[in-house]
């Protein structure tokens, strides 16, 4: 049976192999990240305005709780995939359902920054996962050992799902404390379900799909080096520290990319307790990469003298996603696989980068201590040990 035929008609969700040789990402899953392209773009833009606008506390609190929205429904996804993917016209068109949440997610960004409203937002959230509700039913029929997993995962979704819909009547001041308590639940929607009957994963699809997710966050911070240099041909006064800048920004996003693929991703979720580390951490690795994106746009304003910032906390917006990022892989991947002098280099090199701000030349030498743990993992191949 040809492949065009099978998509013509319905096929049985049956668990997937957790073994299967040459298992890598769909093109229906590399589709399906472009759509979060847009609003991850779109979030960091926001905290960047609000970063540069000086409104840190309220561009911090919105920009965590826009992209938990991102990150969950993507994360939740990627999980069903890697357990219960077909490649028929219904599992496609759930998806493409999934994406145009996303879009519309992405579409009310602004809205939460400027206004507090979250109405677009929650609708946008609610069409995505609403349609994994879908999946996860559809997926119950032929799930076998799993079924009442797959039904736990979708009785939880929708009961919390309801509880994001009493956001849009709840009074301003109750918003944040319900959103909260409300992502509370929707993290332990999968420790509940998977508490006795689990799912089935494939490690290296799943350490994969988390990989392309990273390079997708560093694309933005390559797109805010080139900003630098399209700053610099307007800013002739500024035109030298543009530049640097710009340097210094893809020496760092390098960085980032080699620390973050150094270990062998796969040992990191051999267990249910180990891959919910690995999953959840991530959303600081995440939000710390978009952040970092917004950082840099933060430092060119702040060498184009456009924001309320001073220069020391223009600097901090770069550091801090930088060391957050480094640590979270760090705990969650890398240092089982390290020994004890990479294990040494890794976290005190993202401790002097956040103390980096305090020192005349700062965002050089950050980028000084990021090249100096990767020449540390250079040299220092890791060791995969079993779990």
């Amino acid at each position: 049976m040809t492949p065009s035929t099978t998509r013509s008609r319905l096929v049985p969700m049956r668990p997937r192999d957790p073994h299967e040789p040459g298992r890598t990402a769909s093109s229906l899953e590399l589709f399906f990240d472009l759509v979060f392209v847009v609003a991850v773009s779109v979030a960091a833009a926001q905290l960047h305005h609000a970063l540069s606008e000086k409104h840190i506390a309220e561009g911090l609190m919105s920009y965590g709780m826009v992209f938990f929205a991102i990150w969950w429904a993507w994360m939740n996804f990627t999980w069903f995939a890697t357990s219960f993917a077909t490649d028929d016209w219904l599992y496609r068109v759930l998806t493409i359902v999934q994406m145009s949440g996303v879009l519309v997610l992405a579409a009310g960004i602004e809205s939460v920054y400027a206004d507090r409203d979250f109405t677009v937002v929650v609708f946008g959230y609610v069409v995505m996962r609403v349609a994994m509700i879908a999946q996860w039913l559809r997926a119950s029929h032929a799930a076998g050992e799993s079924r009442r997993a797959t039904l736990r995962y979708a009785g939880g979704i929708a009961i919390v799902q309801v509880l994001w819909l009493t956001t849009l009547v709840m009074p301003e001041k109750l918003v944040v404390v319900a959103w909260f308590v409300f992502v509370l639940a929707e993290l332990a929607v999968p420790v509940v379900a998977e508490r006795r009957w689990t799912t089935p994963w494939h490690p290296h699809h799943i350490t994969e799909r988390y990989g392309l997710f990273t390079l997708i966050l560093l694309g933005e911070s390559l797109l805010a080096s080139a900003n630098a240099i399209f700053e610099a041909v307007h800013e002739h006064e500024d035109l030298g520290k543009l530049i640097a800048l710009s340097v210094l920004t893809l020496v760092v996003t390098a960085a980032l990319w080699w620390i973050y693929f150094w270990p062998p991703h796969h040992t990191a979720i051999s267990s249910f307790a180990r891959s919910i580390r690995y999953g959840y951490v991530h959303y600081f690795v995440f939000a710390a990469a978009g952040a970092f994106s917004a950082g840099i746009e933060v430092e060119i304003d702040s060498i184009t003298h456009h924001t309320e910032l001073s220069e020391l906390a223009a600097s901090y917006t770069v550091t801090i996603p930088i060391a957050i990022f480094v640590l979270g892989i760090w705990w969650i991947a890398l240092r089982d696989n390290a020994d004890r002098v990479v294990n040494l280099v890794v976290p005190v090199g993202a401790v002097l980068v956040l103390l980096d701000p305090l020192i005349p030349v700062p965002f050089a030498l950050t980028a000084l201590f990021m090249a100096l743990i990767v020449v540390t993992l250079v040299l220092r191949p890791p060791v995969e040990r079993s779990a």
